[in-house]
């Protein structure tokens, strides 16, 4: 939590402490020192800027329509029709990708595959027949987390290692669905 407050230093943050998970699901004696390794900062800050960009070209529309709905004419009411429906695609769209890019984190921190677009294909292949399982698995996670932040904060120290943790089996499930010799074939040509 605490490298969380630091830019693009929170999915890193994450990342370690996966780590972390799997050396005590392992067996393995691990230090809380652990989470502050700045291995793998460069893809997860890769990562993290694309979605920056991403946000901000989504965005450059809604300036658009709040500069056009500013009149309160009729122009107007069609003007936010238009960005209703826009805002309703951009929200699946966003659902849909954020849904694709589920296992990336895992890649990144367990398969050590630093290349964003390299982890996007093999997410994309492993989410593939399980988005609603990961939608609801989603849902319940954030519930979870709401439901740390409703009572009064305090409630996320608990809340907060649970999802993670929770996240941690639901990536370890993922990857050992999907063989080593899978990923190595993932982008080559035949």
């Amino acid at each position: 939590m605490l490298l969380g407050i630091i830019p693009f230093c929170g999915l890193m943050a994450v990342g370690n402490f996966y780590k972390i998970c799997y050396k005590i699901d392992k067996g393995i004696p691990a230090e809380v020192g652990e989470i502050f390794n700045f291995d793998d900062f460069v893809p997860y800050l890769i990562f993290q800027l694309y979605i920056f960009g991403s946000l901000i070209l989504l965005f450059i529309p809604f300036g658009i329509f709040t500069f056009a709905i500013s009149d309160d004419g009729i122009i107007s009411g069609v003007i936010r029709g238009i960005a209703m429906v826009f805002l309703a695609f951009v929200y699946f769209a966003i659902v849909y990708v954020l849904l694709q890019a589920f296992y990336i984190p895992a890649l990144i921190t367990f398969k050590k595959i630093t290349d964003i677009r390299t982890a996007w294909n093999i997410s994309k292949i492993m989410t593939k027949g399980n988005l609603l399982s990961i939608f609801f698995f989603s849902i319940a996670t954030a519930f979870l987390g709401e439901l740390g932040i409703i009572l009064c904060g305090i409630g996320i120290l608990l809340t907060l290692p649970f999802i993670n943790v929770s996240h941690y089996f639901a990536f370890k499930d993922g990857l050992t669905q999907i063989e080593h010799d899978e990923l190595a074939e993932i982008g080559q040509k035949y």
